[in-house]
Formats: structure tokens, C-alpha cells, sequence
């Protein structure tokens, strides 16, 4: 992670408006996962640095989200502990979690089955997100959904981001812990980068 993709504790404060105390109560109820408080050594001593993308969007989601929700509920919501999820591809498409084509390939892929449990269908969504957007071909979401298949049950709740890079026209995959650092060969294009823990928040709250 750059130094350009890492925000201060100062600056989080001060553009978002909230107080130290807010911060580490929320730190303290689970609502920001204690592995994005990075510590690093700067010319003043040590400070505390954060994933600037995730933490910002977490703290619009709390910000937006409090007044009708308790903080417990909230950390209801932001738990990645969804395993005992299973929904059958009716429900999916009941409830629109990703379109009917992303649900077909899938299956193509992957075989039909009676009820898909959270870890087919956080794959499912992060492969819609891509291919919603373009970035992807569908003979590369392949390669998604082996990549997620493979490696997805070893995070166990960890917060982690999938990278869809591409190279001299080859395409590729890398599930990497977060916040962490991830330096590719030269002229390595990263395409898109998904948070995994966002996509499983999306889906608690499409889920509830």
C-alpha cells in the first residue's frame, strides 16, 4: 500500500469531522477492524495511519447509518461472520444480489446447486461488480472465480482486497490481506481493486 493510498489520524479527524474519542469507541465495538490502525514511524515519532479508502467509506456507512441503528447493530452489520448464509438461486434472483447472466456463468462454472452458501455468493458479487463495470471479459472471470475458490476460506474473517491485474495481455488475480503491501513485476496494470469486507458488508445489508 502506497503512502498516497494511507490517510493520518489527523487528517481522518479533521476531514471527517468526528473526535478522537468517536474513533477508538468505534474501534473498541468492533465497527473499524482493529488491523486498519497502522502504526508506522515518521520524522515526528510514530503515528497511526489508515487505509484511506476503506476507513473513509466506513465512516460515511457509520456517520449514515447510527441514527437508525445501535452501535452493537452496526457491528451486527459489519461482521464478516456469515457463514451460516444459504440461499437457493430463486432467492438470488429475488433479491437482486447479482443479475441473472453472473448467476448463469457461475453455474456454468461452478455446477448447479440447491443452495449456494456466503462463500459462492460473495464470489458471485465480486464478479458482478466487474463484470457491471467492463473490466472484465467473462473468460476472465474465470480466473475470479478459481482464485476466490481457492484461496477465499484460508482468510477466515480477515479483511483482504482482490486484484484484477493484466500484463502484455494476460490477466490475472491476487487475494491480498489488508491494510498490506503489494509491489508487482514492471508493467503490471492494475485493473481493479475490490475490498472484500465491503463486498460482504453490501451483502449483509442486501441480506437482512
Amino acid at each position: 500500500m502506497t503512502e498516497r493510498e494511507l490517510i493520518s489520524k489527523k487528517d481522518l479527524l479533521e476531514l471527517t469531522g468526528i473526535s478522537y474519542g468517536q474513533l477508538y469507541r468505534w474501534k473498541r465495538k468492533n465497527l473499524i477492524p482493529e488491523e486498519w490502525f497502522i502504526r508506522k514511524s515518521t520524522f515526528t515519532g510514530q503515528e497511526t495511519f489508515f487505509p484511506k479508502e476503506s476507513i473513509l467509506a466506513r465512516i460515511d456507512k457509520i456517520v449514515n447509518m447510527k441514527d437508525d441503528l445501535s452501535l452493537d447493530e452496526l457491528a451486527d452489520v459489519f461482521s464478516p461472520n456469515l457463514s451460516e448464509v444459504a440461499l437457493g438461486r430463486a432467492e438470488l434472483e429475488k433479491r437482486n444480489i447479482v443479475t441473472k447472466e453472473t448467476l448463469d456463468f457461475y453455474i456454468e462454472q461452478q455446477g448447479a446447486s440447491a443452495v449456494y452458501d456466503f462463500e459462492n455468493i460473495i464470489c458471485m458479487y465480486a464478479l458482478d461488480k466487474l463484470l457491471q463495470t467492463g473490466e472484465m471479459t467473462l473468460e476472465e472471470g474465470k480466473g475470479l472465480i478459481q482464485t476466490m475458490a481457492e484461496h477465499y476460506p484460508k482468510l477466515q474473517g480477515k479483511t483482504a482486497e482482490l486484484i484484477f491485474f493484466r500484463k502484455m495481455g494476460m490477466s490475472g488475480f491476487v487475494i491480498a490481506a489488508s491494510p498490506g503491501e503489494v509491489y508487482f513485476e514492471p508493467r503490471v496494470r492494475v485493473v481493479a481493486r475490490i475490498s472484500i469486507g465491503q463486498c460482504a458488508e453490501e451483502l449483509k445489508i442486501k441480506l437482512s
